[in-house]
């Protein structure tokens, strides 16, 4: 997924930080042939969770960016931002006061693993919405306080000076159903990386999907591909999954209560609520 990732975000981006996991692939390798790529350890600040462990470095590591970049971006190497005028469109929101750019997902599909060269954003463009998919992936970072990621990614609360943009035309392309070959054993290794508090909490169950129910999974998803490139679709009007930062305060609040007491029960000893 690196080439993919790099054709797709080195036109536009500085300086790229990853977290690397233990690569024995010759991920490291090719990062490290790249000038503008600072490779670090990732850290499993919490042993029995992967996922609690990556929420933490997803609320901390780009702190270290104030004063320096105009935009951060925290994401994974299969999320792709899209936007018909990407860079023309970050300098307009800057220009407007806007700091906090969530994106709408779209869960790309593809029967195959596409081939090494193309740019996936413009030769694989048939995805899903989905709100699950629908995350934070640039804000900036001067503007903004905390994050507040929940597990995933896949909602935020963040904190500070948060001016949204007036309708969401930013889009998530979510490059992860590239055909059964390539997904359904890579399930099966980052299902290894997962740890008992993950697996106890469902999270990333679908790592654990066999090759049928990854195919009903696949079959479900082709009944909603629309076209994220098509001129005749509008994002902010045809995408009709919910989107967490256009709920009301209230709901809102509620959302980050539960969030919070859920991070602060996992604190607890494990023996209390058998």
């Amino acid at each position: 997924m690196l080439e993919f990732f790099f054709r797709h975000y080195e036109p536009w981006v500085d300086r790229f930080v990853f977290f690397d996991d233990g690569s024995t692939d010759g991920t490291l390798e090719l990062l490290r042939s790249k000038q503008n790529v600072e490779v670090r350890a990732f850290h499993r600040i919490r042993p029995d969770s992967f996922s609690l462990s990556a929420q933490a470095v997803r609320n901390n590591c780009w702190k270290e960016s104030r004063g320096r970049a105009d935009w951060v971006i925290v994401t994974d190497v299969d999320e792709h931002l899209y936007h018909p005028r990407l860079k023309s469109y970050l300098r307009d929101c800057k220009r407007r006061g806007i700091t906090c750019i969530p994106a709408l997902g779209f869960d790309m599909v593809t029967d195959s693993l596409p081939s090494p060269h193309e740019h996936l954003a413009r030769t694989r463009t048939l995805g899903a919405p989905s709100h699950g998919y629908s995350k934070l992936r640039v804000f900036d970072p001067n503007a903004i306080e905390k994050t507040n990621f929940g597990i995933g990614g896949h909602v935020a609360f963040p904190s500070g000076q948060c001016v949204l943009p007036e309708r969401d035309e930013l889009l998530l392309l979510h490059y992860k159903q590239l055909g059964a070959d390539y997904v359904v054993p890579r399930n099966a290794a980052l299902g290894k990386r997962l740890g008992k508090r993950d697996i106890r909490n469902h999270w990333g169950i679908q790592f654990f999907y066999d090759l049928p129910k990854y195919q009903r999974h696949v079959d479900e998803l082709k009944r909603k591909l629309v076209n994220v490139t098509d001129s005749n679709y509008c994002p902010w009007r045809d995408h009709r999954e919910p989107r967490w930062w256009r709920q009301s305060r209230f709901t809102a609040f509620l959302n980050r209560i539960r969030m919070s007491l859920a991070s602060w029960l996992w604190w607890l000893p494990r023996g209390i609520f058998r």
